[in-house]
């Protein structure tokens, strides 16, 4: 059997698996009564959204097969894009609809089997998801390998699916962000300053759209980013090794192919899947032990498992031990920037952030952002740390191939990580649905236990993204510096040179831009939001007394539409820059914005989320009754900090990883379009 078939298997065998997951947890109790109504609510209100947004994507997509066809004249390139767009949009679609099904089976098990069993079903439905992203994108890239992998003239075809993959992730996540922001904020402003009324409160108009964003901005959402970021490293690395030197391939390759480091990426993240599926029965094995215990064995358990696997493939392959150590690298960076984040989202400084609530909202906010500046620091420190040590274990002009490959080691057990970060979700909405059927504290403090829990998971989990996307888009840019210098020899990024410089400058400004811009739209939506909730409290006698039902619908239809309509700009600006500058002012320029925009955004990344996240459990930390509890003017500083919070962690912050991947890959497709221009119009 040809080992180029391995990854088709095994996708395959991962989606299978991801199915009978789903058919498992189909059969569990889904309740009945109100809580069966409330779970319908969500679920509906999530595949509304689904379809609106995949009927612009759709529309959106084919411009660009439109355009890339025009461009390269074969139909290659664009069928690959078309590929990566649907695998994307299939393992959105797929995993967000089982976790609008788990939420309420999680809300069940809660209430009539206790803590371990709504832990598993959780646990399950976030399961799907990591099984998804992982298997579609094994699928997806595997196939287009199989076809174009060994044609040197139809290898660069492969780039269009990490573009496919990284439009649908834009909008995904900028959508999704802006439509759980807006209804989150807009719910709890109203509901818990104004009316005072509890979190999750069926009074309130707005919980079902809050809880519906909870799915499409922290499932289908975050889905969507990290499958871009775990193909885009890939590409990225197959993009490298198409490029070497012959000289550089036999340092790297006992067999002296290059055929080998380019299949080398796809060999490692099908034994990732494999590692993340034992991770998955490991947390499973453990689930009843504390919840935050189990998913940690399950993490680490499958990030050391991969590593020791890694290390038998690189034999297998005849691949130089110094690759393995570039593998290492990634894989224990991702744990160190995980760990940081939770030091930073839900330990020491999380607390100390709380207490400055006791002086008012303007401490809370001066607090937070000064943690959100100084978590920077040891993440950032680490990917510096890993490209200087994959460029001295590996001979000089393949360390920019180690940094490729510590990207898949970093994501090679997406499987699993995307598995705890969905849990989050899953777990918050299991509260909401408790919380407005109405079971009791008992239940309430079960699904409370788990979803504190998914507040640290998640946090965690935007991190991993982060340096994730950060490493996959260096990648990715080194793929189209190697792209065009072999095309134009002597090709350069040259800082004396004042496109390259002129770029940086550039580059740096989209990163402030994107984020002003879904800030400033979940702002809007919110207020429009605000001013519903506002009216229906107002206007539907006996709706605070709770003898008269909200008009939710309403409040999922103004997310919506205030998402859908407010994601496009951001969205054209992300793929058009890249195409603009590079035709306009060159390739050098091009590389220049690119570097500009990739330290940018990491940097505002890291510190958008983790003072984001360190305000919202902050506010948790007060609301258990510390420093006086709910309905204090502590509880009440430290809310207004869990609001400018919420745009910084889940809308703008995650918008920073798709950006910066998005004009990276699309760089990387037009390159062979650029060198016959290289200079520019200018």
């Amino acid at each position: 059997m040809s080992l180029e078939l391995i990854p088709l298997i095994l996708g395959g065998a991962g989606l299978l698996i991801a199915i009978l997951i789903f058919a498992m947890l189909s059969k569990m109790s889904s309740g009945s009564g109100k809580v069966k109504e409330i779970a319908d609510d969500i679920h509906n209100g999530a595949m509304v959204f689904m379809k609106r947004e995949y009927t612009i994507l759709i529309s959106f997509v084919a411009l660009l097969f439109v355009g890339l066809y025009a461009g390269f004249g074969s139909w290659h390139t664009p069928v690959a894009f078309l590929v990566g767009a649907f695998c994307s949009g299939v393992a959105g679609y797929f995993g967000m609809f089982s976790a609008t099904k788990a939420n309420v089976r999680t809300t069940v098990a809660a209430n009539e089997k206790g803590s371990a069993a709504a832990l598993s079903v959780a646990f399950y439905g976030g399961s799907i998801m990591g099984l998804t992203v992982a298997s579609m994108g094994l699928l997806g890239l595997g196939a287009l390998y199989y076809v174009f992998g060994s044609d040197p003239t139809h290898v660069h075809a492969i780039h269009g699916f990490g573009m496919g993959a990284s439009t649908v992730a834009l909008f995904s996540r900028v959508g999704g962000g802006i439509f759980t922001k807006s209804a989150d904020v807009g719910a709890d402003l109203v509901g818990k300053i104004e009316a005072g009324i509890p979190e999750d409160d069926p009074r309130n108009p707005g919980v079902i759209a809050d809880n519906v964003g909870d799915n499409v901005g922290d499932v289908a959402g975050m889905g969507s980013d990290i499958f871009e970021s775990y193909c885009g490293s890939m590409i990225a690395c197959i993009a490298i090794a198409s490029a070497m030197t012959v000289a550089t391939v036999a340092t790297l390759s006992g067999t002296g192919s290059k055929s080998d480091l380019m299949f080398l990426p796809l060999a490692l993240a099908s034994v990732g899947l494999i590692c993340s599926i034992l991770g998955i029965f490991i947390v499973k094995m453990f689930s009843n032990k504390a919840a935050d215990a189990a998913l940690r064995m399950g993490t680490i358990g499958a990030a050391l498992l991969f590593i020791m696997a890694a290390y038998v493939l690189m034999n297998k392959l005849q691949i130089s031990i110094n690759v393995w150590w570039s593998v290492v690298a990634g894989a224990v960076g991702g744990i160190v920037i995980g760990l940081v984040t939770e030091h930073y989202t839900g330990g020491k400084p999380v607390r100390k952030l709380a207490k400055s609530g006791e002086t008012g909202p303007a401490t809370v906010m001066i607090s937070g952002l000064a943690l959100g500046m100084e978590s920077v620091v040891i993440p950032v420190m680490t990917l510096a740390g890993i490209i200087l040590f994959t460029s001295m274990v590996l001979p000089e002009g393949a360390g920019i191939y180690g940094v490729g490959i510590a990207a898949v080691g970093m994501l090679a057990t997406v499987g699993i990580t995307m598995a705890i970060d969905a849990y989050g979700p899953v777990a918050d909405n299991a509260g909401g649905i408790a919380e407005m059927a109405g079971l009791g504290a008992e239940t309430r403090e079960i699904t409370d236990g788990l979803d504190e829990v998914g507040n640290t998971t998640a946090a965690i989990g935007k991190g991993f993204a982060i340096g994730a996307a950060g490493l996959a888009a260096l990648a990715i840019i080194a793929a189209f510096i190697e792209t065009i210098s072999a095309a134009v020899p002597g090709f350069l990024l040259d800082i004396g040179n004042p496109k390259v410089l002129m770029g940086m400058f550039l580059g740096g400004i989209f990163p402030f831009l994107v984020s002003a811009m879904t800030m400033r739209a979940v702002g809007d939506a919110a207020f429009d939001l605000i001013k519903e909730i506002r009216r229906q409290f107002k206007e539907i006698p006996g709706l605070m007394e709770g003898t008269a039902k909200p008009d939710s619908d309403k409040c999922v239809d103004i997310a919506t539409t205030a998402a859908l309509k407010r994601m496009i700009a951001p969205g054209l600006l992300a793929i058009l820059s890249p195409i603009v500058i590079g035709f306009v002012l060159g390739a050098a320029a091009l590389g220049g914005m690119l570097g500009g925009a990739l330290i940018t955004c990491v940097l505002m990344a890291l510190m958008m989320a983790n003072a984001g996240g360190a305000w919202d459990n902050a506010k948790k930390y007060v609301e258990k009754g510390n420093f006086g509890g709910k309905g204090t003017d502590t509880h009440a500083a430290v809310v207004v900090g869990d609001t400018v919070g919420d745009p910084f962690k889940d809308t703008s912050g995650p918008a920073m990883n798709i950006l910066i991947n998005v004009m990276a890959i699309v760089s990387l497709v037009i390159a062979p379009l650029l060198a016959k221009m290289p200079n520019g119009l200018l």
